[in-house]
C-alpha cells in the first residue's frame, strides 16, 4: 500500500483535535484498521469518513465505545440492507417490464 493512501494518526488527531488513544481504541474494537509502516501508525484515507462519523457519535452524542461499536455495526447492516433492497427493486423492475 502506498503512503499516499494513508494518513498519519498523529496528523489526523492533530487536525481533528482528538487524542490518539481514541483511534487506538477504535482499532481495539475492530472498527478501523491501523497500518504500521516504518514504526509510524496510519489509517487508510478511505476510512476517514467512517472515523469522522464515529467521532461525532462519541464526542457529540456522548456514546461510549461499547455503544459506538453496536451503533456502528447496526448502521453498516442498515446500509447493506438498503443496497440489497435497491438491487432487488431493480431486478423486480426488469421482470415487470417484460
Amino acid at each position: 500500500m502506498e503512503v499516499t493512501d494513508l494518513i498519519s494518526i498523529t496528523t489526523f488527531c492533530t487536525h481533528y483535535d482528538v487524542p490518539t488513544t481514541f483511534i487506538n481504541q477504535l482499532e481495539d474494537y475492530e472498527l478501523i484498521e491501523i497500518v504500521v509502516s516504518e514504526q509510524d501508525q496510519y489509517i487508510k484515507v478511505t476510512q476517514i469518513n467512517e472515523v469522522e462519523k464515529m467521532m461525532r457519535l462519541h464526542y457529540d452524542l456522548n456514546i461510549n465505545l461499547e455503544g459506538l461499536d453496536a451503533v456502528y455495526n447496526l448502521l453498516k447492516r442498515v446500509e447493506t440492507l438498503q443496497s440489497e433492497i435497491t438491487s432487488l427493486n431493480n431486478k423486480l423492475r426488469l421482470y415487470e417490464d417484460l
